[in-house]
């Protein structure tokens, strides 16, 4: 079945001769994220293969890998394997050979170097074929020429794994693979920087709706312009990336560190208030156990259970102040109010502020009701729940910042620097991730 071509497609469609651009040190590049609404979680459009097609990948920022279904329905010209003995091979750390006694294809080589892809998700893997194709991303345009997309950049040598349909179980809905945005050097924005000579920085801007997508930067520190013109960059508080030293994938090498986005949280305050958390579980140990990551395979932030007991009393607690009552819980959720009872606002309904407090008391992440709260309508019931969920004792990681508490907030995760950007809620600005996404503009 051929996969949905969202809108953003229609005006590459319309184009009669494709441009490539030459990649400069000044190339940005730009990308579609849409919002699943079935599973909550995200896709990055891009293009592969030759001739060029419109391809949805699973997005997800703690991958080390991309991978892609190369079943039959798979076709291009220019895909071709990597030897098992190559020096590119021996970088992936696996020691893994592929043979095929079928006719050859895409996933189907003799002596070609085989890889283990991973669904974050569900936390399955399987071994399959490495392949190497062509990528194309649309360039960014600066503020003075005007909207619509800047001509594709091509990428002739993508490396990616193959993967068998199971895999794609749990991911986003249209998903044909996954798109790798962790710090490996094999992952997607790495790839792109290395290929165009770029800092190793990315930015992300996850749409808080399902009919209008945001955006992905690659290759590029900034600016990353609104549609009113406005450059956000200007917006963004850093605080350092700190590195966990052990991995958590289901095939680690004992000797590589992680390569998920983990992040200084020193305390957690609602409405001002610190809570009462035992500091010692936010720090990564020698083992990788503690700490805070954000991650794009949760749709809703983690907590380890005391942490959780400690967020939700206060939250209530507060909430008081808002003549707020609890009523009967929406699952996933613990805490949720009568929609009735809450009054709305620009930043989303009136509820106590979370701050998420780094590496200093006056570097925090200010969390508002439109990423704190979470509205579910359903058979009679007309709530607003709060987003945080119950993650379960024992821990690897005690605070994992999910999807909802990002949209709508600009990302950048610059690796060149080593430090990670936000801006908290866009909405404060009158905008939204949507206004990032040139692609939606016509000329």
């Amino acid at each position: 079945m051929p996969l949905p071509q969202p809108s953003y497609y229609t005006f590459f469609n319309a184009i009669t001769v494709l441009l490539y651009l030459t990649p400069t040190l000044q190339t940005q590049l730009l990308a579609p994220i849409s919002k699943d609404d079935s599973t909550q979680l995200y896709t990055l459009s891009l293009y592969l293969k030759t001739p060029l097609q419109p391809t949805q990948l699973h997005l997800d920022l703690g991958s080390s890998l991309t991978w892609l279904l190369c079943d039959s329905t798979y076709t291009s010209t220019s895909y071709h394997h990597i030897p098992c003995n190559s020096s590119l091979c021996t970088s992936f750390h696996s020691s893994a050979c592929s043979n095929c006694i079928h006719p050859p294809a895409p996933n189907c080589a003799n002596d070609t170097c085989a890889l283990f892809p991973e669904n974050p998700v569900t936390r399955n893997t399987v071994l399959d074929t490495a392949l190497i194709d062509s990528l194309a991303l649309p360039s960014s345009k600066d503020s003075t020429q005007g909207p619509g997309p800047g001509p594709l950049v091509l990428i002739s040598d993508f490396l990616f794994s193959c993967s068998p349909a199971p895999l794609l179980q749990g991911l986003a809905t249209n998903a044909a693979g996954l798109a790798a945005l962790g710090r490996s050097n094999h992952s997607l924005q790495a790839q792109i920087s290395t290929a165009l000579s770029s800092p190793r920085s990315f930015a992300l801007c996850l749409p808080g709706s399902s009919s209008n997508p945001g955006a992905a930067f690659f290759a590029s520190t900034g600016p990353y312009f609104s549609s009113s013109k406005t450059d956000l960059s200007n917006s963004l508080i850093y605080t350092p990336l700190i590195i966990n030293p052990v991995g958590d994938t289901v095939i680690t090498d004992n000797a590589q560190p992680s390569d998920e986005y983990f992040i200084n949280l020193t305390s957690i305050r609602i409405n001002g208030k610190a809570l009462p958390i035992n500091a010692s579980i936010l720090i990564v140990d020698q083992n990788g156990f503690g700490g805070t990551k954000i991650s794009s395979a949760s749709p809703y932030t983690l907590l380890e259970t005391s942490v959780y007991k400690l967020f939700v009393e206060q939250f209530v607690n507060e909430s008081s102040a808002f003549n707020l009552t609890v009523t009967e819980a929406v699952e996933p959720f613990g805490v949720c109010y009568p929609a009735k009872d809450l009054t709305e606002t620009r930043v989303g309904p009136a509820v106590p502020t979370v701050d998420l407090v780094m590496h200093s008391e006056d570097v925090f992440w200010r969390v508002f009701g439109g990423n704190s709260m979470v509205r579910i309508e359903k058979e009679g019931v007309d709530v607003w729940c709060l987003g945080f969920v119950d993650g379960g004792t024992r821990r690897r990681t005690p605070v994992v910042i999910g999807g909802h508490q990002l949209e709508d907030n600009l990302l950048q995760f610059d690796l060149e620097s080593n430090r990670f950007g936000f801006t908290s809620s866009l909405l404060l600005q009158a905008t939204t991730c949507a206004t990032l996404n040139s692609l939606n503009s016509k000329h």
